[in-house]
């Protein structure tokens, strides 16, 4: 079942930080499987919505944007964030 990591920024702190991030998690995370979908600030929010930098990339399963989270390749790419942003980042499988 296809799986969907959502990731927001609540707060970016060192824009520096940011950027050597995204320079690495996107070749690791397109090298896992999975396919950028969406990134960057929403063009409309309503209710409770927040203007933040949203990314949306879907896996082939949950298992599979686990283990693309999990990866050496990742994890140096979050060693570069090092404290470089505020996110909330989840994992949604896809409607069956």
């Amino acid at each position: 079942m296809t799986a969907y990591w959502i990731s927001t920024y609540k707060e970016i702190i060192d824009e520096a930080k940011l950027a050597a991030y995204a320079k690495l998690a996107g070749p690791a995370l397109v090298g896992a499987g999975g396919t950028f979908l969406a990134r960057g600030l929403p063009e409309q929010i309503y209710e409770a919505g927040e203007l933040t930098r949203t990314v949306l990339i879907q896996f082939a399963s949950v298992e599979q944007a686990r283990s693309a989270h999990d990866s050496a390749e990742y994890q140096q790419a979050l060693a570069a964030l090092d404290g470089g942003a505020v996110r909330d980042l989840r994992i949604v499988p896809g409607a069956a």
